[in-house]
């Protein structure tokens, strides 16, 4: 099962790559969130620091983002 949630948050975060280089927006952002969530997870059962910290920041920034881009318009 970890396998399975891995290599789905390495596929969503390639799609957001390309939605977010293609400027659909707000699709890629939310896409990215999607996928720094999934790798969160993965990495919280793996035990593995540095992926937490990477993958909540990444996420984090991209719900900040949003949220920014909504309030300035």
């Amino acid at each position: 099962m970890l396998e399975f949630v891995k290599w789905g948050a390495t596929v969503t975060l390639i799609v957001s790559v390309a939605l977010n280089g293609l400027g659909i927006y707000p699709l890629g952002p939310i896409v990215q969130i999607a996928g720094g969530l999934l790798w969160t997870v993965a990495s919280v059962k793996m035990k593995d620091v540095p992926l937490i910290v990477t993958n909540s920041v990444m996420t984090l920034v991209g719900i900040v983002a949003i949220g920014y881009r909504m309030i300035a318009g």
